[in-house]
């Protein structure tokens, strides 16, 4: 695979993304563009750009995999406008101007429990995400939805999210594999080994799936 395009690489499985991506030769040109500069390095261009206002002809748009980790929750957003703006809009707006420009092959770090009608507000916008990325007909597509993420510290304060991981720590023999926190290091490899893979179709990786994967 020549070229690989990263969004949300500055997140906590975006970081991971990147990292195991400038590890694997076999990706020749990376690109992530990002609000703030990334470390510089010799395969990996970084556009800085507003997501507010993307620009949707710049070339680098055209690879052979998008693998898409935006994302924020509302404690952050502030708001559920400002939060379906970014999982909802940012993403789908990314995804058309891969589409248009040539890009055939779309990887999602989304949700476990994501559903267009789930009461939860935060697992409907996932799955009106997961559900308006499948009308844009990408020849493969895949879903990846993992549970609580456990990445170490985040640059970010989430502290629901840091007691969850506590307690999830502590249960993790008893609770059943589904629910139980997922390493980003596993999300971010499953997600690339999708992009390397590009199966026809729309494919699904649950949380449960997500246990078995063994970085390298």
């Amino acid at each position: 695979m020549s070229k690989l395009l990263i969004l949300g690489a500055t997140g906590l499985v975006g970081a991971q993304l990147l990292r195991q991506a400038l590890d694997d030769p076999r990706f020749e040109r990376i690109v992530a563009p990002t609000r703030r500069p990334l470390a510089a390095s010799p395969r990996l261009l970084n556009p800085i750009v507003d997501f507010d206002h993307l620009p949707g002809d710049a070339p680098w748009w055209h690879a052979d995999a998008l693998v898409c980790a935006l994302g924020t929750t509302l404690a952050q957003a502030g708001s559920q406008e400002a939060f379906r703006r970014v999982d909802h809009d940012y993403v789908l707006e990314a995804a058309r101007n891969a589409r248009r420009a040539g890009t055939c092959t779309f990887v999602l770090n989304s949700s476990l429990g994501a559903d267009p009608s789930a009461g939860s507000f935060y697992l409907r916008v996932k799955g009106e995400t997961e559900r308006d990325l499948g009308a844009l007909q990408f020849d493969s597509l895949t879903l990846v939805r993992p549970s609580l993420l456990d990445g170490g510290p985040r640059p970010d304060s989430r502290p629901g999210e840091a007691v969850g991981l506590v307690f999830a720590r502590l249960l993790r023999p008893v609770l059943p594999r589904r629910i139980r926190a997922v390493t980003t290091q596993r999300v971010a490899f499953a997600m690339l080994q999708a992009a390397r893979a590009a199966k026809p179709g729309v494919q699904l990786i649950e949380s449960d799936r997500l246990q078995d994967v063994q970085p390298l």
